[in-house]
């Protein structure tokens, strides 16, 4: 110990007396470890931390598939409650459905997003209110239902964290309820968003549906019943539904999840190519860091001699260097500490809104774990190789007056590290480029709508005051009047189902043609949408017509599809005048009066599905989309709008209100989070590759000097000392490139899913990412390039 302390406190006075290394190399490193802890902390609080819940290991998601149309859907009531009485594999089996509330309360009505639960939710999440109690069976049943369950903060924000709480009434939607529980602020299910709990009470005729489906379902393992027993019971329980109800389970089954797993499927992928993108960082960092420990060993030579020569051992050399090396990386992980303090808020603000537990990231005790451990794993592998090289010297020769001691082994070691800085800079870059041309493309495909100057409100009526579809759609045809007088509104409509926002999937049958057989149901996206609906989504009329105020209640019932249905069941023929049924409980058919362009329901990224709409006035909904264009920023009319609803009716919130550029980017918010830290990485990786790149062709050039100086007084000219220098270097750079695409084409593969309109060996950019490096290692080898020219004939040949 007492050795260990001698050689720190040596270590920090020699980082101390060399301040502008010891600078460097601690900002390299703080660079590449600062930005692992960062991106370790949000795959620590994302894939890492267990779900807060006990034994969340035993916790599944189940979930229907009907291959090849429905690889995972919702569940149907009917298919739950039957699961809930014929599995064995489960403790407990609960649904969850979202839910949308009106609160009147206050000075303004506000709209909460909760969810209606089945009996047993959270008993099977082990988790107890902070106030009052979880809901009872019996309350699980129809007219037993008006009770619920706060949020903490809920319960902070508008009942001031009342204590007394329990038992207290609150209408919701129009209907009473009572207030039997707060939840922990630590509770957050099914999302963070969700701010209260109902019973979700099925009623008899929602018991007996199993064509409808809406629900999300959780289930708890029993105690050694393993996941693939869940599995097959599961799969064989769906087989005999099948066949007990051919007509609506024929060719559906069961999917089960691990909770997990299911959470962070989506992110996983993108999460670990950018854990071991920040790790390549690092690596170019302690490249980097290590040609400096090589450098500064060459300066070092004679002191290290007189070491030896004074009795120290080659090992006791070599921990000498290598306390140095731990001692700087240590700083450097401080340092990157801070930088992830201050870089994580940085971080999360590009994170997409919907990345599980986002609220969850933190530098906690796993993440300062990993810090330390990759500053102590980092300090060795920057600092072993120097420490060899510097400990295996030849002590005769240095000793030697004048001598200037041998540096081509650390010549050798430094041009293999800037090989390698190199190839993993292109790596970075080849991934990154691939992102970028993904995102670009996903960014060029037609939503099928225009989102530019429109602005989307979302607006529920509460059932209990707007029961009928008459009052329903009196009170948006005097709200869509009301907006369309706003100065600047150029269009407005109402729809209930939003494209990428939401679904709303029905039957569709042809009339005069044969039903489809059992199990291969036809469905499309259903929109009930009022007049002026198409104009302000800016979605094209291609033939026939659109809806008008006399498509009412009394008309003929009409419809209007789109491109891809007309193409695909109307391929010879023209649809204007055929009679579809899109089924909804009950078979009524409608005449195709107009055909309108494909919209991108489920994404830029998804392929086109088929879109069906009908007017409003023949479908009512209590709850509905307002969607209006402007002649400026849509924005501006937030506050008129929210007015004009009260005006209307003073006790309506409205809810959701964003514009439909905001809706497309944050549909593609995870792509452009991928792309965002990777291009920052790579282009980090580049600097430091080329920051390499010229300090050893700089300190090639002041080893060259007396060679360069003797080939100048031979008549050399200044080309040929360029090339020269240029071509050293530029051996090392192609070198590092050609490895570099054997990587890239190799480590790229396991970013497929998360590329569009790109393959991961895309030729273009894998050809326009060489020839970028490649420029640009040019330039870092043409400073040192220059710098040669300017060595004196005759001062070089006195250089000893």
């Amino acid at each position: 110990m007492t050795i260990l302390l001698q050689d720190a406190r040596y270590a920090v006075r020699m980082l101390l007396k060399n301040p502008g290394f010891t600078f460097v190399g601690v900002i390299a490193l703080a660079l590449g470890i600062g930005a692992n802890a960062g991106i370790f902390s949000v795959v620590n609080a994302v894939l890492l931390r267990p779900l807060p819940y006990d034994q969340p290991e035993r916790l599944v998601v189940l979930r229907e598939n009907k291959l090849p149309q429905f690889p995972e859907f919702s569940v149907s009531p009917g298919n739950f409650l039957d699961w809930q009485k014929q599995n064995t594999a489960f403790e407990k089996l609960v649904a969850i459905t979202g839910a949308a509330y009106n609160l009147v309360a206050g000075n303004e009505p506000e709209r909460l997003r909760g969810a209606r639960v089945s009996a047993g939710t959270f008993e099977m999440l082990k988790v107890t209110p902070s106030l009052g109690r979880t809901f009872l069976d019996e309350e699980d049943q129809p007219g037993h239902e008006g009770v619920v369950i706060l949020s903490e903060g809920l319960w902070k924000r508008r009942f001031g964290s009342d204590p007394d709480i329990v038992g207290q009434p609150v209408t919701l939607g129009g209907n009473p309820y009572t207030i039997i529980g707060v939840m922990p602020a630590t509770f957050r299910f099914p999302d963070r968003e969700t701010e209260l709990w109902t019973p979700i009470a099925f009623t008899a005729r929602q018991a007996q549906q199993h064509g409808s489906h809406y629900l999300s379902t959780i289930g708890r393992l029993k105690p050694g019943v393993t996941f693939e027993q869940a599995s097959a019971e599961m799969t064989g329980i769906a087989g005999r539904l099948a066949e007990q109800y051919p007509g609506s389970n024929a060719g559906w089954s069961v999917n089960v999840f691990s909770m997990q797993e299911y959470a962070v499927r989506d992110i996983k992928l993108a999460l670990l190519v950018l854990l071991g993108a920040v790790g390549l960082v690092l690596l170019i960092a302690c490249s980097n860091v290590a040609n400096l420990q090589l450098a500064r060993a060459a300066a070092r030579q004679k002191e290290i001699a007189i070491r030896s020569a004074l009795g120290a051992s080659r090992w006791r050399v070599v921990r000498q260097l290598l306390t140095e090396s731990v001692l700087l990386a240590v700083a450097g992980g401080a340092v990157g500490l801070l930088l992830a303090v201050w870089g994580n808020g940085l971080l999360l603000s590009f994170a997409p809104d919907d990345l599980p537990r986002v609220k969850d990231v933190s530098l906690d005790g796993r993440v300062l774990g990993f810090t330390l451990v990759v500053s102590l794993l980092t300090g060795v592998i920057f600092g072993l190789v120097p420490a060899l090289q510097a400990g295996n010297i030849r002590l005769n020769e240095i000793l030697k007056e004048g001598a200037r001691g041998s540096t081509g082994g650390h010549h050798t070691v430094r041009s293999v590290l800037v090989v390698l800085e190199v190839a993993i800079s292109l790596v970075l870059l080849v991934g990154a480029g691939l992102l970028i041309r993904s995102f670009y493309r996903l960014q060029q495909v037609n939503p099928g709508f225009n989102p530019n100057k429109a602005m989307a409100v979302s607006i529920n009526l509460p059932g209990r005051k707007y029961p009928q579809g008459d009052q329903q759609s009196a009170f948006f045809t005097e709200l869509i009047g009301r907006v369309s007088a706003l100065p600047g509104v150029k269009a407005v409509g109402a729809t209930q189902s939003l494209p990428i926002q939401s679904d709303f999937l029905v039957g569709f049958k042809i009339d005069g043609r044969p039903p489809a057989a059992p199990g291969e149901d036809v469905s499309t996206n259903y929109y009930a949408v009022t007049t002026g609906y198409f104009e302000a989504m800016g979605i094209p009329l291609l033939r026939g017509r659109l809806f008008t105020e006399q498509d009412n209640k009394t008309a003929p019932s009409v419809a209007i599809i789109d491109e891809a249905l007309a193409k695909k069941f109307f391929p010879d023929e023209d649809p204007i005048g055929k009679r579809i049924s899109l089924s909804q409980g009950t078979e009524r058919y409608r005449e195709i009066v107009g055909i309108v362009g494909d919209v991108k329901q489920y994404g830029l990224a998804q392929p086109t599905t088929w879109q069906s709409y009908e007017p409003y006035l023949q479908s009512t909904f209590g709850g509905m989309t307002l969607v209006l264009r402007t002649d400026g920023d849509p924005t501006t009319l937030t506050s008129a709008i929210r007015s004009e609803v009260l005006a209307v009716d003073k006790e309506q919130p409205v809810s959701g209100i964003r514009t439909l550029e905001q809706m497309v980017a944050d549909s593609i918010s995870q792509q452009r989070f991928s792309m965002l830290l990777l291009g920052v990485f790579a282009a980090v990786a580049l600097i430091l590759a080329v920051v390499g790149l010229y300090g050893v062709m700089s300190h090639s050039v002041t080893q060259r000097t007396h060679e360069i100086g003797i080939r100048a007084a031979l008549g050399a000219q200044n080309m040929d000392i360029i090339k020269l220098v240029l071509s050293q270097g530029m051996i090392l750079a192609l070198t590092g490139v050609l490895i570099g695409l054997g990587a890239s084409y190799a480590l790229t593969q396991v970013m497929t899913t998360l590329l569009f309109g790109v393959t991961a060996t895309d030729t273009l950019t894998f050809v326009g990412i060489s020839v970028l490096l490649i420029g640009v290692a040019l330039g870092a080898c043409f400073v040192p390039a220059r710098r040669a020219l300017k060595v004196d004939p005759i001062v070089a040949l006195r250089y000893e």
